[in-house]
Order: structure tokens, then C-alpha cells, then sequence
């Protein structure tokens, strides 16, 4: 969808994104042009954890988008793993939200808190019951998410 021959809006990834919101990391990130992100690092190491007009950064958009390459390349980065966007989701919420199971486990893999909740009370153990995703709940079970977590009531 083109609004104008400048902004762009992409909708299919877990969030409504506008190209004019972006710094250039998170543009190539929400595409998942993984040697792209490695030139944006070479050239300014800080873009690492750059955060958009949303309070995300290059992590959420790969993981809401399911781009592995670029998820993995980040976390071996070093990125904050557990950065909170607008809506107080880490990354891992979001690949859950998004249904983006091998996002989620490269994340669990490196160590996130599964326990965090987002503004609505939800951890990702919420959201993978709600999509019905016995795969990434088990998942989330075993790397330590709280099966007794409650969301906001």
C-alpha cells in the first residue's frame, strides 16, 4: 500500500509501519536484507539499539516480520534483547504475537525474559495461548515462562 510516492506502510508484520518513521537499520530490517543491517552497523555502531518514532528497534521490526538472518545477526550484535517498545512489548512478544516460532526460540536462545509483560498484562506465554501455538508455549514452558502469570483482569 503507497500513501504517497514517499511513504510507504507496511501492515503484514504485527504492527503498522510507515517508511517516513524509519531510520535506515529499521527500514532494512523490516525487509530482513540482512547484509544491509551489517552496513548500517559498520558504519554507525549505535544504530544497534536506535529506537523509531514507535520505540522500536531493528529487533522488533525483524522479529515481527520473521526475518531470521537479521534477528540472529543482532543478537550476536549484542543488542538489548529485552527493550520495551511503545507498547511495552520486547521482541519476544512480538515473534509470539506475530507467530514467528524460529524469531522466538533464536531469542530464548540468547537468553530474554519470558516473563515480561507488555501495557495490556500479557507475556508471551499469553499471546501463544491465545494464537493456539502449543508448539511455542511448550517452547516458552521449558525456557522458563511463568504458567501462573495473569494478565491485567
Amino acid at each position: 500500500m503507497v500513501l504517497d510516492s514517499i511513504d510507504h506502510v507496511y501492515m503484514g508484520s504485527g504492527y503498522r509501519i510507515r517508511d517516513s518513521e524509519l531510520q535506515k537499520i529499521h527500514k532494512v530490517a523490516v525487509k530482513g536484507d540482512a547484509t544491509e543491517v551489517e552496513r548500517c552497523l559498520a558504519r554507525r555502531s549505535r544504530d544497534l539499539d536506535a529506537l523509531d518514532k514507535q520505540q522500536r528497534t531493528a529487533l522488533h521490526l525483524a522479529c515481527a516480520s520473521g526475518h531470521v538472518k537479521v534477528v540472529t545477526l543482532l543478537v550476536n550484535r549484542k543488542c538489548q534483547i529485552d527493550i520495551c517498545d511503545k507498547e511495552n512489548r520486547i521482541p519476544l512478544i512480538q515473534a509470539v504475537h506475530c507467530q514467528e516460532e524460529a524469531c522466538a526460540v533464536i531469542l530464548l536462545e540468547h537468553g530474554t525474559n519470558p516473563n515480561l509483560k507488555d501495557m495490556y498484562g500479557n507475556t508471551a506465554l499469553h499471546y501463544a495461548v491465545y494464537s493456539e501455538s502449543t508448539s511455542l508455549a511448550e517452547k516458552l514452558l521449558f525456557n522458563g515462562a511463568d504458567i501462573e502469570a495473569l494478565d491485567k483482569v
